[in-house]
């Protein structure tokens, strides 16, 4: 049976930590994702969903935010597909689930950021019908 359900323990969040790993792969162990998923839980607003069929197949890091020039959104921070599980559709359904949720917590849109050099990636998320609206710019402090 598939699930897709927003990780609320320990437990759940553990059962993400291999597949997020695969993508933010500065994660010393389960144990150092813990403490950080458990901090922007508290501090950020910050969700984990993911996609669990005989094991975790695909996870996304997401928080609704609002601001003053667009209004309430979500962002999704984070989606990994497990790396021998990639283009079954699992990443497409987690997707799909989050832009319902965006909807249900009426948010007007749903954003994200990804890497200039993340093609297959920006593949994706055209193909899901997002748009290239902004610039993202920053400065490493």
């Amino acid at each position: 049976m598939k699930v897709i359900k927003i990780a609320e323990t320990e437990k759940e969040i553990g059962k993400c930590y291999p597949v997020m790993a695969e993508l933010r792969q500065h994660f010393q162990d389960e144990n150092d994702f813990l403490i950080q998923i458990k901090r922007q839980m508290k501090n950020d607003k910050f969700q984990l969903v993911f996609l669990e069929k005989n094991g975790v197949k695909a996870v996304a890091g997401i928080r609704i935010g609002e601001w003053l020039a667009r209004g309430k959104y979500l962002e999704i921070e984070d989606l990994v597909a497990q790396s021998d599980e990639r283009s079954k559709g699992f990443g497409g359904e987690l997707f799909d689930w989050i832009v319902d949720y965006a909807k249900r917590e009426n948010c007007r849109e749903v954003k994200l950021v990804s890497h200039v050099n993340r093609y297959g990636a920006h593949k994706f998320y055209l193909n899901k019908g997002m748009i290239i609206d902004a610039h993202f710019f920053s400065i490493e402090l």
